[in-house]
C-alpha cells in the first residue's frame, strides 16, 4: 500500500497551500497542514507528490475514440474535441483517462501556459509532482447517482457516468440545471438519468444553500447532504489518491525515465555481474595460456620423437605430429596393437632424450613388441639416466644391451624398450 503526499495548488500565489498524506486506499494518514509551497516541499520528504490543481482552469470532456492509449491517442485527441472548444488547439494540452463503462474516453484540456506556470511554481519550491489532477476529479463517483461538492465559491459535480464539471459562483441548483441533469421531470424519468443526489458541503454552505437542498428534494428522488467539518480538500485528496482522476502530466509533460535512477537499485547486482564476467575472461585467458604451454610441450615431444625416428635429420618439420605419425605407420604397418605400444614407448623415449640433450639417437627399429634404439652419449651416466626415465612410467622397461666407446670418447649403446611384464 503506497502513501502519497497530496498538496493543493492555490489559484493565487498569495493564498496558502494545504497538504496531507493519504494512502492508496484513500485513508488519511494525518491532519491537513497549511503553509507555503516551500513548507510543503520540506514536509513531502521522499513521498510521491500528487497535486490537485485549480479545476476552474481545466475542462473535462467525454469523447468517442477507437484508439484508447499510446501516441496515436495523443495525436488524435485534440482533433476529436476541437469542435467543442472555443480556443485554438495549438495552445492547449490534452490528457486522457481510463475509458468509462460506456466506452467513452474522459479527456482533460488545459492551456499549455497555465500548466507550465503551475510546474514552474512547484519546481521553484522544490516539488516534483508525480501526478497533477484537476481538483474536481476528487468528487466521488457513484453509479446512477449525482455527486456534488460545494466549497466556497465552487460547485463540483459528476453524474456517476461520463460528465464531470466545476462551476464558480453558482448555487448547487443552478449548477445542476446548467449541466442539464434536471431536464427530465421525476414523473417522466425513463430510469436512465440519475435521480439521487449525494452532496458534501462546508458548514457555511449547508445553511447558505438550505433553499437549494429543499428545492432539489422536490426535483429528485432523494437528496442526501453531508457536512465536511475540515473542508473539501481532505475528501478530494482521498478520492484522487485512491486512483480517481486524469493525470495532466502526459505527452511532453510526462515523466522522463532517468536511466541512472532506474539502474541505481541494481548497481550491486550489476557490479557482481561485471566481476563474474571479468573473472570468466581471466579464467578463459589462464586456460588458453595453459593449453598453449601444453601444445608447445607436445610439439617439443613430437620433434624429439621425429628426430629419434630420423637420426641425423636435424630439421624441425612444420607438422612434427603428422611426420612422426607417418614414420610410425611405416615402421609398424597396420598392426594396431604394435601401434599402441610403439608410439607411447617412443614418446617416453623422446621425453627422456629431451631432458638429456647430450645424447643422440642413431637408429630405431621395432620387431615383435621390442624397440631397439642405438644412441651415443658423452658418458655411461647419461645412458643410465635415459634408461631410468623410460622405466619410470611403469608401463615400459628399458635395458642397456651393451656399450662401447669410440675414439672420440663418446659411448655407443643399444637400449631395448618393451612393455612391462612382456
Amino acid at each position: 500500500m503506497a502513501d502519497y503526499f497530496v498538496v493543493n495548488l492555490p489559484a493565487d500565489t498569495d493564498q496558502p497551500a494545504r497538504w496531507v498524506v493519504v494512502d492508496s486506499n484513500g485513508t488519511l494518514k494525518g491532519a491537513v497542514a497549511t503553509g507555503t509551497l516551500d513548507d510543503a516541499a520540506k514536509a513531502a520528504a521522499e513521498l510521491p507528490v500528487l497535486v490537485l490543481v485549480p479545476g476552474s482552469e481545466v475542462l473535462t470532456l467525454a469523447v468517442d475514440l477507437p484508439v484508447k492509449a499510446g501516441a496515436r491517442l495523443r495525436a488524435a485527441l485534440p482533433y476529436a474535441v476541437e469542435d467543442q472548444l472555443a480556443t485554438d488547439i495549438e495552445g492547449l494540452h490534452f490528457a486522457s483517462g481510463k475509458p468509462r463503462e460506456s466506452g467513452l474516453l474522459p479527456a482533460a484540456v488545459v492551456a499549455r501556459t497555465t500548466l507550465e506556470e503551475w510546474l514552474e511554481r512547484l519546481h521553484a519550491a522544490g516539488l516534483r509532482p508525480a501526478q497533477m489532477v484537476p481538483e474536481y476529479h476528487g468528487v466521488q463517483r457513484m453509479p446512477n447517482t449525482l455527486s456534488l461538492v460545494a466549497s466556497g465559491s465552487a460547485v463540483m459535480l459528476n453524474d456517476g457516468g461520463d460528465l464531470e464539471f466545476m462551476f464558480e459562483d453558482l448555487s448547487p441548483a443552478e449548477a445542476l440545471a446548467l449541466a442539464g441533469v434536471l431536464d427530465t421531470p421525476a414523473d417522466e424519468d425513463d430510469g436512465t438519468s440519475p435521480r439521487h443526489l449525494v452532496a458534501w458541503c462546508d458548514v457555511a454552505e449547508q445553511e447558505r444553500f438550505a433553499h437549494d437542498w429543499t428545492a432539489l428534494r422536490a426535483e429528485l428522488a432523494s437528496v442526501d447532504v453531508n457536512v465536511m467539518p475540515d473542508g473539501a480538500f481532505p475528501r478530494l485528496a482521498a478520492t484522487v489518491a485512491a486512483g480517481a482522476g486524469i493525470n495532466l502530466l502526459q505527452g511532453p509533460y510526462g515523466k522522463r525515465t532517468e536511466v541512472a535512477a532506474l539502474l541505481r537499485p541494481w548497481r550491486i547486482a550489476a557490479g557482481l555481474l561485471v566481476a563474474v564476467f571479468v573473472l570468466g575472461l581471466v579464467g578463459k585467458g589462464v586456460d588458453y595460456l595453459r593449453l598453449e604451454r601444453q601444445q608447445a610441450a607436445l610439439q617439443a615431444q613430437y620433434v624429439a620423437l621425429y628426430q629419434a625416428l630420423q637420426p641425423g635429420d636435424s630439421r624441425v618439420p612444420a607438422d612434427p605430429i603428422g611426420a612422426a605419425d607417418s614414420i610410425m605407420r611405416q615402421l609398424v604397418g597396420n598392426n594396431v596393437n604394435a601401434s599402441d605400444v610403439f608410439l607411447p614407448s617412443l614418446m617416453q623415449l623422446a621425453e627422456a632424450i629431451s631432458r638429456n640433450r647430450e645424447a643422440d639417437v642413431e637408429a630405431v627399429s621395432y620387431r615383435a613388441g621390442v624397440i631397439d634404439v642405438r644412441l651415443t652419449a658423452p658418458d655411461v651416466s647419461t645412458l643410465d639416466k635415459i634408461q631410468k626415465m623410460v622405466s619410470e612410467s611403469g608401463r615400459f622397461t628399458a635395458s642397456i644391451q651393451g656399450t662401447t666407446r669410440d675414439p672420440d670418447g663418446k659411448v655407443n649403446s643399444r637400449i631395448q624398450i618393451r612393455e612391462a611384464g612382456a
